[in-house]
């Protein structure tokens, strides 16, 4: 019998050296010291296309978005330098709370792994690690916003850390986000930032319930060709962002 789930990747771009996929909310990378026995992006590669792959960098397990992979060691080691020396774009799409009173920003906060119970990462002056992420905003609707992230580093839950530190955290975010450490984040209602709604929030369902953060380009350079790879909206950020636009205020992308 055929197996007809549906894959929690989508098949962005592949050739003989290199596979890259846009991957849904709740899916792992690769291996986690933390919980080994979870399903793995990298093995479901494996399994369906039958040959190895090596991965070249990570999003977190509660990001969607698009994810790099080597098919060989050679492919693996020049890309991976790629990263380290900084010269592959990033950018993310981050739906946060508030209604930021800058355009444009840059946050260049120092991280460190904690090393809590959490495994969350911490902003530490003097033990951290350099980070820099640049923000734009995208548009605003009722007190939520979408921002434009571009990272310049690669440190754990970047993004996410700087953004919570900002006053914009990331919704439904349950490490950094505003109900973090105490009651879950329900998700994101229609209700709450269209004007003139008249539903039933007895039935109300949320249009997103997951990590507002979305992997959403890459660009860079292999053998002198320039890649730059877009991955498209899971559909329930979308929904989201979609009614957002209906209801911005102020400029929109």
């Amino acid at each position: 019998m055929l197996n007809m789930k549906k894959p929690p990747y989508t098949l962005v771009f592949e050739d003989q050296r290199l596979i890259a996929v846009n991957k849904v909310s709740g899916l792992s990378v690769g291996g986690d010291r933390w919980d080994e026995g979870q399903e793995r992006l990298d093995r479901l590669l494996e399994k369906e296309g039958g040959v190895k792959v090596f991965t070249v960098h990570r999003i977190d397990k509660d990001t969607s978005g698009l994810v790099l992979f080597a098919k060989d060691e050679t492919a693996h080691r020049e890309l991976s330098l790629a990263f380290e020396k900084r010269l592959v774009k990033k950018e993310y799409l981050a739906v946060v709370h508030g209604r930021p009173a800058w355009s444009e920003n840059a946050c260049d906060l120092p991280l460190v792994p904690d090393g809590d119970k959490m495994h969350r990462t911490i902003i530490d002056k003097y033990r951290g690690r350099s980070s820099l992420t640049r923000f734009r905003l995208l548009l605003s609707a009722g007190n939520y916003s979408l921002l434009e992230a571009r990272p310049e580093t690669g440190r754990t839950h970047q993004i996410r850390v700087h953004l919570a530190a900002l006053g914009c955290p990331v919704v439904c975010d349950p490490l950094y986000g505003r109900s973090a450490g105490r009651s879950v984040e329900r998700g994101v209602f229609l209700s709450s930032f269209k004007r003139g709604w008249r539903g039933d929030s007895l039935e109300e369902k949320p249009l997103l319930k997951r990590l507002g953060l979305h992997a959403s380009g890459l660009a860079f350079s292999v053998n002198g060709t320039e890649l730059a790879l877009r991955a498209p909206l899971c559909r329930d950020l979308d929904a989201l962002i979609s009614q957002m636009k209906k209801n911005a205020a102020g400029r929109q992308f």
